[in-house]
C-alpha cells in the first residue's frame, strides 16, 4: 500500500485534506511533522493557510524548507493554497517575506481597491471561480476546462515562468491558479473543498507517476 504524507507544520486544515485523500483511495495517509516519515512517503502533500510570515517561520524552524526541496524532486508532490505560495520566491504579505523559491515568481496583494468593470471586488477572494487549463497535465484528467474550484486568498501568484502555469484564474487580475514543474504540482484553490472536481484532482494526484 502506498503512503501519502501530509506535511504538518502547524498551519492549515490538515485533517480535511487527509480525509479527502482517504476518500479517493490514497492508501495510507499520514499527517506528520516527522521528517523521516515524510522522506519515506510515496507522495507528499504540502497544505497551508494563514499569514505567510508565520508559515515560513515554522517551515524554517522545522527545516522543512530544505526537506520540501528534497522530497519534491523525486516523487509526486502537491502544494495547496499557502503551501503553494510558500513555494514561490517572495511574498508581499507581512511587509515582504522570502519563501522557498522552488518556482520563480512573486506573491502579490490583490489590493484594497480591486475592481472589475467598475465594480468593487471584495478581498479576500473567497468562493467559487473558474480555472482555465493553460497546459495539459495528468492532474487535469477528467476535469473539464474552466471547471470551478473553491478559493480563499488575499494574495495571488504572479508566476515568473509562464511555461510552468498550467491553470489560470481571474479576479480583477489574471493569476496563476496552478503551477507544475516535473514532479511538483501546486494549486491556489482548495481541492478538498471543491467537491467533484477537487476530488478528481486528488484522485489524479494519487494515481500520478510524477512525470510531466
Amino acid at each position: 500500500m502506498q503512503t501519502v504524507a501530509v506535511i504538518d507544520y502547524g498551519m492549515g486544515n490538515l485533517h480535511s485534506v487527509a480525509k479527502a485523500l482517504e476518500h479517493v483511495g490514497a492508501g495510507k495517509v499520514l499527517v506528520t511533522s516527522d521528517a523521516a516519515v515524510i522522506r519515506e512517503a510515496d507522495r507528499v502533500v504540502f497544505p497551508g493557510v494563514g499569514a505567510i510570515r508565520d508559515c515560513m517561520a515554522e517551515i524554517r524552524r522545522l527545516g522543512f524548507d530544505s526537506l520540501v526541496r528534497e522530497v519534491s524532486q523525486d516523487r509526486p508532490f502537491l502544494g495547496i493554497c499557502v503551501g503553494m505560495q510558500a513555494l514561490l520566491e517572495h511574498s508581499e504579505e507581512n511587509d515582504g517575506v522570502d519563501c522557498i523559491g522552488l518556482f520563480p515568481g512573486q506573491v502579490r496583494f490583490f489590493g484594497k481597491d480591486l475592481k472589475e468593470d467598475g465594480e468593487h471586488l471584495k478581498v479576500p477572494h473567497m468562493g467559487w471561480n473558474e480555472v482555465g487549463q493553460t497546459n495539459h497535465h495528468p492532474l487535469w484528467h477528467d476535469i473539464p476546462d474552466r471547471a470551478r474550484f473553491y478559493f480563499v486568498h488575499s494574495y495571488y501568484i504572479d508566476a515568473g515562468k509562464p511555461a510552468q502555469v498550467v491553470g489560470r484564474g481571474h479576479y480583477g487580475v489574471d493569476f496563476a491558479a496552478a503551477l507544475a514543474d516535473g514532479s511538483r504540482f501546486a494549486v491556489q484553490f482548495h481541492p478538498e473543498k471543491s467537491h467533484t472536481h477537487g476530488l478528481q484532482l486528488l484522485q489524479n494526484f494519487v494515481a500520478w507517476d510524477g512525470r510531466w
